[in-house]
């Protein structure tokens, strides 16, 4: 059943793509490097060479929400994030993010955002992040503001996200999970910046700003 479902979710992926492919003509434009609200990106640890995963799977110990992972395969159709604007704040499609910004990383198959509270994990005894809420929209805990070099996120560059309720930083320092998610990471929140807490984004369907074209690098 779970097999069925992910080749359901990799046909909808690519009849998206084709729909925006379709919808826009065969014009061309300017390619943008920067992350852009609205876009959907997998993100990958650095350090630990693990994407950003989550799943329909509970923590078994801590607040027992959505578990949140890293895993080494590229092409896991649950490793798909939304960027999005934080609660109560316009986030224009295509607009750049900007350094600093505050916004929501929402998990695209359950709906649900990337969360973290004053709750430790189970491998590290770091801080638990988990997925949270339901249909986009959770609490005032999914916020992160995205940490960056220059004036907007860069495709390309290496981020931090740090928590805005709690600031620690999203995380991966190698712990590995058994049953039922064996051998995937923990992620988790750390209170210090150091190498373990560096994203990069790799595939996804980057939103171009101003003409809202979409700009697709896997699928």
């Amino acid at each position: 059943m779970k097999f069925l479902q992910e080749i359901h979710l990799r046909i909808f992926l690519k009849l998206f793509l084709l729909f925006c492919v379709l919808l826009q003509g065969e014009s061309r434009e300017a390619e943008s490097g920067f992350v852009t609200c609205g876009s959907l990106v997998k993100l990958i640890n650095t350090r630990h060479n693990v994407r950003l995963h989550s799943h329909d799977v509970k923590y078994g110990s801590g607040s027992g929400q959505q578990s949140v992972t890293g895993v080494e395969a590229a092409d896991d159709a649950n490793s798909y994030w939304r960027i999005r604007g934080k609660p109560s704040s316009v986030c224009q499609r295509g607009v750049p993010i900007r350094c600093g910004q505050a916004i929501r990383i929402t998990h695209m198959t359950t709906g649900r955002n990337l969360h973290s509270h004053h709750f430790t994990s189970p491998l590290s005894n770091n801080q638990e992040v988990s997925a949270f809420g339901e249909n986009g929209e959770g609490d005032d805990l999914d916020v992160w503001t995205v940490q960056c070099s220059g004036t907007f996120w860069e495709r390309e560059e290496a981020v931090r996200f740090k928590h805005k309720g709690t600031e620690v930083f999203l995380s991966v320092t190698g712990e590995q999970y058994g049953h039922p998610i064996r051998g995937q990471r923990e992620v988790h929140g750390m209170a210090i910046p150091n190498h373990h807490n560096y994203w990069r984004t790799m595939e996804g369907v980057f939103i171009q700003p101003s003409s809202e074209n979409p700009r697709h690098d896997e699928l």
